[in-house]
């Protein structure tokens, strides 16, 4: 993986190279996402903590009792018979997301997002739409124990500020955009958020401190600690994939070449469903606004963990850049979140989040939003000069 110490945030615009069919545009302002890469400026940024690989201890099956779930009205759970509950449901979560298809937040109530993940893997391996048979029976036998106990680390001192302002004048001065509280910190870093974990400790966590013990999803943690600026260049087998950005769904899907139909209609036999081997990946997104989405196939430009924010009230409210911008420092609060996904077209890109719980459910100003620990796995699947289609 090549990673060199960043530039600030986002190189916005230009023309586009060498792949056809791409659309290129001329940059300029839009009332979207502010970001924007300042080559001249270039920050400072402390080397990544080293942390160990295993901080957490399985609990044995049944130590952590779910309460039923409880009805609402308001849920988008799709009307799906055989959907899991309790200790199977959290297991299907991990399951999904440690196979790269994200499930949304873990919190042992599968909604929309885990269902379009387990039709994901469905697709890969060959099974019909929602199908929880062949899926329910690899995560029962794949993750045997679904909540650990974890430690909070010592890292977390210096990605936790209990201080952090919230009027963005303020924010400028602030060295980073930290987690206002340990139980933040733990919440993204085990793939979930503050009422699953206060649900299964049974008891709140505001009080959570370094060296705490919590109980966690036994998932594969999000280490934030170990981001260091960098800057991803392309490579030759990840600059070639394909994204595609459903709008519709609010579903990001990563493809090693152009997708095939799923289904496959055999006149003489029945529906025979064909495994899609060229999908690797899905997640769960928000969409910019309507009136902003900016539909088309582009390319992938830059690609830069903690970005700085430029902030432009005027550029948000009028679409026209002004002479009052603030720089609001990197940091998994920053509404950029930890990473910056730059593509073709000016003023979008795909970039994490300050709110992971509302992903799906509330629309970004102009770009592609996802949870901080499904945006930091994106340039393990693609770089620069990747094409992306949004539908």
């Amino acid at each position: 993986m090549t990673r060199l110490l960043p530039l600030i945030a986002v190189v916005f615009g230009a023309g586009l190279s060498g792949i056809p069919g791409l659309r290129a545009e001329t940059p300029r302002a839009l009332p979207v996402d502010p970001s924007d890469i300042t080559p001249e400026v270039q920050q400072e940024l402390e080397a990544p903590v080293p942390t160990a690989s295993a901080e957490a201890t399985p609990l044995p099956p049944g130590e952590v009792t779910l309460p039923p779930p409880k009805p609402n009205p308001r849920a988008d759970t799709p009307e799906l018979a055989g959907l899991p509950t309790g200790d199977d449901a959290v297991r299907l979560q991990i399951f999904l997301d440690e196979a790269h298809f994200g499930p949304g937040v873990i919190d042992g109530m599968p909604g929309r997002f885990t269902i379009q993940a387990v039709n994901s893997w469905n697709e890969v391996n060959g099974h019909a739409a929602n199908d929880l048979g062949p899926v329910m029976a690899a995560a029962r036998a794949e993750v045997t124990h679904p909540f650990a106990v974890a430690t909070v680390p010592e890292a977390a001192r210096k990605w936790v500020n209990t201080k952090l302002p919230y009027k963005r004048s303020q924010q400028a001065n602030a060295k980073r955009m930290s987690y206002r509280s340990h139980v933040e910190f733990m919440s993204e870093r085990y793939h979930t958020d503050i009422d699953f974990l206060t649900q299964i400790n049974g008891r709140t966590l505001w009080d959570l401190q370094p060296r705490d013990s919590v109980i966690v999803p036994n998932v594969e943690p999000f280490l934030i600690e170990r981001l260091s600026g960098a800057r991803y260049e392309a490579e030759a087998v990840l600059q070639d994939r394909h994204v595609i950005i459903d709008t519709k769904v609010n579903q990001l899907r990563i493809f090693k070449v152009a997708p095939t139909a799923m289904v496959v209609d055999d006149p003489d036999g029945p529906v025979k469903v064909q495994a899609n081997r060229a999908l690797i990946a899905s997640f769960p997104i928000t969409p910019g606004k309507p009136q902003f989405i900016k539909y088309g196939l582009w390319e992938l430009r830059n690609a830069v963990e903690l970005p700085i924010w430029r902030y432009d009230q005027s550029l948000l409210d009028t679409g026209k850049r002004s002479d009052n911008a603030i720089n609001i420092p990197p940091g998994p609060n920053s509404p950029v979140g930890v990473i910056w996904m730059g593509l073709s077209v000016s003023g979008i890109g795909m970039h994490g989040t300050n709110s992971p719980e509302t992903i799906g459910r509330a629309r970004s100003a102009g770009c592609i939003r996802l949870a901080n620990w499904d945006a930091m796995r994106l340039p393990d699947y693609i770089r620069p000069g990747a094409s992306v289609e949004i539908r």
